[in-house]
């Protein structure tokens, strides 16, 4: 107990203990001691209950207990709790700062801020921003469902994923189909998410001029490419034998440009493409086998090489697309395992899916790297690209087509024991092979 209240309640303890005492000798004067002790004692509760009704009136009608000079128990509970509202009226102004500044900095964001109710998805609060990206009104917008508001957008089913939903990169927003919007939904609590909306037109638009440009110069670079290729073909070496590790190094280059400007189109094309350009049934056990043909032929036998398919199934999609997907990891392989080491290729189920890996002894990749080891360009060792002839495309077209299979691809690595390339299919393109017929051989 603090000193200042056991000095109160000593102080208000002592004043029972002489008003007891008066009514006592008041008693004995009269001859009636135990009427005048009762008399005493019912006046003290009297008291008692006369300053606890004034505090409960005053806490129940907000009233703040006004400051007072006495030092008993009750003048100390009502300093007690006028010091307790002041600091909860202290503590209420800086939240209600807090709150302004806070609803000041969102009014203040050039993006979209909506709370939405966890369980019924209804609007809870939006800034102004989402009035101009996503079109809500305030108040007729305020708890009301926010699917049913954004049904233009049909983003009910992506609300009901919750913690699960992937944001949505490129969507038309409700007010023009001009406006295109990221979405992405931020679950903070256990009863409120937030829904965040950034304008990406202008993005979309660079990287569609990026896109655009790419194609145009990589296609145009094709014909000049073509006729330099051609006169180094025509020029012989054994004529001119000073020359010959010239042309040998500008048939190189020639070569590694006219790749680059192929996988250029090819990446071009793809990004292009809202879905897989032919559905069709793919026979894995011809894919894999070809896919072992041209590592015998790039590895030239200085590599230990298995394919394995312990599937029994067949996927379905583009052959020319997964072909060149799968080609590209097995080449990579390849091209950065030294010589005596081994690439193992297997296709097997997983659940109801299935999946295709690529694994390797090779050099191995930092796990720094791993995050961008798909974008395009990006190389791990410049020195070991230039050495190995990659254009620095075959992972970017690997997960574009992945992309377009509704695939994904995972990468294991660990410096120094290889890596592990693997693509992952669902069920919705894993078709059941098809048995051979009576008589076919292997």
């Amino acid at each position: 107990m603090p000193p200042r209240a056991r000095s109160a309640w000593t102080r208000t303890l002592g004043q029972l203990a002489l008003v007891l005492a008066l009514a006592l000798a008041i008693g004995l004067l009269a001859g009636r001691v135990w009427p005048a002790l009762a008399i005493a004692a019912l006046g003290i509760v009297a008291w008692h209950y006369w300053r606890l009704r004034r505090v409960l009136d005053r806490l129940t009608s907000r009233q703040r207990p006004r400051a007072t000079d006495g030092r008993g128990v009750w003048n100390a509970l009502e300093q007690q709790l006028r010091q307790s509202q002041e600091d909860m009226r202290a503590r209420k102004r800086r939240l209600v700062a807090m709150l302004r500044a806070y609803r000041a900095v969102a009014a203040a964001l050039p993006d979209a801020v909506v709370v939405i109710e966890r369980n019924s998805q209804r609007v809870q609060w939006f800034n102004p921003a989402a009035t101009h990206l996503l079109g809500l009104r305030h108040p007729r917008d305020v708890g009301l469902p926010l699917g049913e508001r954004l049904q233009a957008m049909q983003v009910s089913h992506w609300l009901a994923a919750g913690r699960n939903a992937e944001p949505l990169l490129d969507a038309p927003s409700p007010v023009s189909p001009d406006i295109r919007l990221s979405l992405r939904l931020i679950p903070y609590s256990h009863e409120y998410w937030l829904l965040v909306a950034r304008d990406v037109t202008k993005m979309m638009r660079l990287e569609q001029v990026r896109r655009d440009f790419v194609a145009n110069v990589s296609h145009e670079l094709r014909t000049p490419l073509t006729v330099v290729h051609g006169y180094l073909d025509m020029l012989d070496p054994a004529e001119q034998p000073d020359w010959a590790p010239m042309l040998r190094e500008m048939q190189l280059q020639s070569q590694r440009m006219t790749q680059l400007v192929e996988d250029l189109l090819t990446l071009s094309r793809l990004e292009a493409q809202d879905g897989v350009a032919i559905d069709e049934a793919i026979s894995m056990g011809s894919m894999l086998a070809t896919l072992r043909r041209e590592a015998e032929a790039l590895s030239q036998g200085r590599h230990a090489i298995s394919v394995e398919d312990v599937a029994g199934v067949d996927l379905r999609g583009s052959v020319k697309e997964l072909h060149s997907a799968f080609s590209n990891l097995v080449s990579n392989a390849v091209r950065y395992t030294p010589a005596g080491g081994h690439i193992d290729v297997r296709f097997e189920r997983e659940g109801d899916g299935a999946v295709l890996s690529v694994r390797d002894s090779g050099y191995g990749i930092p796990a720094a790297h791993l995050p961008r080891i798909t974008e395009r360009f990006y190389r791990v060792s410049t020195s070991r690209s230039r050495e190995t002839g990659g254009t620095g495309l075959g992972l970017a077209i690997v997960k574009h087509v992945l992309n377009l299979h509704q695939a994904r691809l995972e990468i294991a690595s660990e410096v120094g024991r290889g890596s592990t390339f693997s693509c992952h299919f669902g069920v919705d393109r894993v078709l059941s092979r098809d048995p051979a017929p009576i008589g076919a051989t292997a």
